[in-house]
């Protein structure tokens, strides 16, 4: 493996590490564990599946923060932009 690879591999793990802190601390900040995450997610999924037909499995819901504000990010794959005929 050359030098430009061991570099890049670094970095990389560098990145997921600060990634993995990063989150480790808002979870603290926000005094919202892991499990109620996961239910939150749960929820929003059931909730928006009322009205649009989303990817569940491709949903992915964040803690983010920037300087003193924290956000809660959801990203949700939809399926189609058409409403659900009930």
């Amino acid at each position: 493996m050359g030098w430009f690879e061991r570099l890049t591999r670094r970095e990389r793990s560098a990145k997921k590490a600060k990634d993995r802190l990063r989150l480790v601390l808002i979870h603290d900040r926000t005094d919202l564990p892991p499990a109620r995450l996961a239910a939150l997610k749960d929820e929003l999924i059931a909730v928006i599946s009322r009205y649009v037909e989303i990817e569940p499995q491709a949903v992915e819901i964040q803690l983010s923060q920037d300087g003193r504000e924290q956000y809660l990010v959801a990203n949700i794959p939809l399926k189609s932009p058409g409403r659900r005929r009930s």
